[in-house]
């Protein structure tokens, strides 16, 4: 999703739980969201990695997405689901505590991260959502992999 600031565009965004925290992401970017299945470990894939799933015939990586923002992790259980997103040519599960909202929102309502977030910050979000009082981060699937990530898809 671009942020150009001249941009009055509506989007609509999935906001998701990791812990205590909501993030969101562009809704063109999912392609499903389905209940926690157990994983299948891959030796020597990065800590945020939590295995591969089967889906109808896919190998489909599952991110941890609170480990992988650094954030404490607790073991998945049937109340955790996947979401299935695209990003570029790659499919992956992105494993969160739950689903909880559909936004509709103008551009305008984007804030910008403050500037003392770190560099890890900047790179996962690209803004910050108030929402009923509540503040969503919209973050950025584009570096939930690295680039040099040898996870197939």
């Amino acid at each position: 999703m671009d942020l150009d600031k001249t941009d009055a565009k509506i989007h609509e965004l999935i906001a998701f739980r990791v812990g205590k925290q909501e993030f969101s992401i562009n809704v063109t970017s999912v392609r499903e969201i389905r209940g926690w299945t157990s994983a299948t470990i891959l030796p020597k894939a990065p800590r945020y990695i939590r295995g591969v799933i089967n889906l109808r015939g896919a190998v489909l990586p599952i991110v941890d997405f609170a480990v992988r923002l650094g954030l404490p992790t607790a073991e998945p259980t049937a109340r955790n689901v996947i979401i299935v997103v695209q990003i570029e040519q790659k499919q992956i599960g992105l494993l969160v505590d739950a689903v909880s909202d559909i936004i509709t929102l103008n551009h305008n309502s984007i804030q910008p991260t403050p500037d003392v977030s770190s560099d890890a910050v900047s790179t996962f979000l690209r803004g910050l959502l108030p929402v009923d009082g509540r503040m969503i981060s919209l973050v950025s699937l584009d570096n939930v992999l690295p680039p040099e990530s040898a996870v197939a898809a």
